[in-house]
């Protein structure tokens, strides 16, 4: 059974939306990112970047959510698309795994978290993030799914993102971008949607940003060495 290490963080989510799509037995393994448990020894075992998320699937570790759609799709042969359309496959989950989710990211901490605001941080992030939007609402345009004529990897990819967009880019969400906004209320119609977001409803996770979860979640802002 695959062990499935989770927080209800984007990049989890796409992870928590492919096993409600396609059945897999799993074991929710909690990891409080709030409160640093993916910083224990026993966790970078598992992943050593120590980010959520990761799975244990018959003595394999993988880890990253992209890295584990990938191994998922191809091990199972669910929800992996055409292999016609494998290099459009791999070009947009590293469009979503390279750009939308580390810009996104980005946009979000210097808008929401930075205990500083800096103007030029939070104009470069959030105008990378609404241009990774355009790539993609332009791409969706007469299209039902990002890649080929089915449901994949892909939009699961982009959804975990795009999910989040009121937070990313602001209260307008993505009125800007009708064609992705089409998509995604297209996408959230299925059912393993609400079944991904309840996935955890009986954890209770730390939900207070206090000073124990700004290093926890940024560690590196409190070494000593930085001047």
């Amino acid at each position: 059974m695959i062990k499935f290490y989770f927080h209800q963080t984007p990049n989890p989510m796409k992870v928590a939306l492919y096993l409600m799509e396609t059945g897999l037995a799993y074991e929710l393994m909690p990891v409080d990112t709030l409160k640093g448990e993916q910083h224990t020894p026993e966790y970078r075992a598992i992943n050593p970047n120590g980010k959520a998320p990761a799975i244990e699937d018959d003595g394999h570790r993988v880890f990253d959510s992209t890295a584990i759609l990938m191994y998922l799709a191809e091990k199972t042969g669910k929800l992996a698309g055409k292999p016609e359309d494998r290099g459009e496959m791999l070009s947009w989950l590293m469009f979503v795994a390279t750009g939308l989710g580390p810009f996104s990211g980005q946009s979000v901490h210097f808008r929401h978290k930075a205990p500083e605001k800096n103007p030029y941080a939070i104009n470069r992030y959030l105008r990378e993030a609404e241009r990774h939007y355009e790539v993609l609402d332009k791409h969706m345009e007469g299209r039902d799914y990002l890649v080929g004529d089915t449901y994949s990897i892909a939009d699961i990819s982009a959804w975990g993102w795009v999910d989040k967009a009121a937070f990313v880019l602001g209260e307008a969400g993505l009125d800007n971008y009708p064609n992705l906004k089409r998509w995604f209320d297209s996408i959230n119609t299925r059912p393993a949607i609400d079944k991904a977001r309840n996935i955890a409803k009986d954890i209770e996770f730390k939900s207070d940003f206090d000073d124990v979860a700004a290093r926890a979640l940024y560690p590196q802002n409190f070494a000593k060495d930085i001047k």
